[in-house]
């Protein structure tokens, strides 16, 4: 199964769907800017999941960044002179998409390269399985954006890895290596670098191979299992995403820092 072989269809935004019979690979971003993810792009991911979703001849998802890295997470240059309302629709549309993949009726699998941060880390615990280069980082260093941890956010970590796994990763930002996340739940499998594209692709050959009603009825019984948790966090998910001060500070001294960075 080979790229170059694929049929390519462009999303709207860095969101792009390559087709090869019953295996789908969908890679977000551009390569550049850490495939950080704006608001079109979450828009146009949760529409690539629900074409999916009807096409029954997909079998299988595999979810990958374009480049060397997955995603470090949500565009901040669009929230730099965002009102309320704005950073308020972003983030229902990111909660969307990701809750797009997760009601996706078929097997979804990430490839996680470089990092996988905040939004990206949603993204990726937000498919069925996670594949992780052994030098990849995961990890939530939302809280100094003054991001408010969403209980949709919390329940996608805590249904893997537990309730202290997810209090330390939150409280702390800190980003943990693939052999941790490993070790903890909050990935399946941990691979050399080199290795993580065949690795991947092997792990979708080997879902495709099997009767497709079978990873269906799968799918439906493991999401009927999580359904009283993801049910209880929607309900509970009426707050704002941001304390809106802490957060237009936060962004500020983030991206200011990174140009400093950068010019250094």
């Amino acid at each position: 199964m080979h790229v170059n072989h694929l049929r390519r269809k462009a999303s709207p935004g860095s969101v792009t769907v390559c087709k090869d019979g019953p295996m789908v690979e969908v890679t977000v971003g551009s390569g550049t800017r850490g495939n950080a993810l704006a608001t079109h792009d979450w828009i146009a991911l949760e529409r690539a999941f629900h074409a999916l979703a009807e096409d029954d001849e997909v079998r299988a998802v595999l979810v990958r960044g374009a480049g060397e890295t997955f995603s470090s997470g949500s565009d901040l240059h669009e929230w730099v002179a965002a009102a309320p309302d704005d950073v308020e629709t972003s983030f229902a549309r990111m909660e969307a998409a990701l809750t797009a993949i997760e009601e996706c009726p078929i097997p979804v699998v990430a490839a996680v390269d470089g990092v996988a941060a905040g939004a990206g880390c949603q993204l990726a615990l937000a498919c069925d399985l996670q594949i992780l280069a052994n030098h990849a980082r995961i990890g939530m260093p939302i809280a100094r954006l003054g991001i408010l941890v969403s209980p949709r956010f919390a329940a996608r970590i805590s249904v893997l890895a537990g309730p202290a796994v997810t209090r330390d990763l939150l409280y702390t930002g800190r980003l943990i290596d693939a052999a941790e996340a490993v070790r903890v739940g909050l990935a399946t499998r941990c691979v050399p670098e080199a290795d993580l594209d065949r690795a991947a692709r092997q792990c979708i050959a080997e879902i495709v191979r099997h009767p497709s009603a079978a990873h269906r009825a799968t799918k439906r019984a493991v999401s009927a299992a999580l359904a009283p948790i993801r049910e209880a966090a929607k309900a509970a998910d009426a707050g704002t995403a941001v304390e809106f001060e802490d957060f237009r500070a936060g962004v500020s001294a983030f991206l200011s820092n990174r140009n400093r960075a950068q010019s250094s």
